[in-house]
């Protein structure tokens, strides 16, 4: 089984600052890309940012010069860095990988995080 676990969620004024981490363990075998997306109720999920194996990246328009996504591949880890938040921000934020697994060879199965819950409230 593969699970991924993010951390890094709370409550923050408009204009601050929040970093997500989310790792992944299990049974890797590589991970092809991982992602950020955020959900408010009644509304679908959105990416926010992603990125993959070589690092190439891509973001939603609304937060591009604002968030940074990175990932440590020793790690397993992927990394959203949250400047200047904004109100309508607000919402559960997941974590997204997509992953072979041990003795998957090509195929990549996709996985999500718990959530963690983001606030931007003055």
């Amino acid at each position: 089984q593969v699970q991924l676990v993010e951390s890094g969620g709370g409550l923050v004024q408009p204009g601050g600052s929040l970093r997500l981490s989310c790792a992944a363990s299990g049974s890797i075998g590589r991970i092809n890309a991982m992602g950020w997306y955020r959900q408010v109720p009644g509304k679908e999920r959105d990416l926010v940012a992603g990125i993959t194996r070589i690092g190439s990246t891509n973001y939603a328009d609304s937060v591009k010069g604002r968030f940074t996504i990175s990932r440590d591949n020793d790690k397993n880890t992927v990394y959203l860095q949250m400047n200047s938040l904004k109100p309508e921000e607000t919402a559960v934020y997941y974590c997204n990988a997509k992953i072979s697994r041990l003795n998957d060879g090509l195929m990549s199965r996709e996985y999500w995080s718990q959530g963690t819950q983001v606030t931007v409230c003055s």
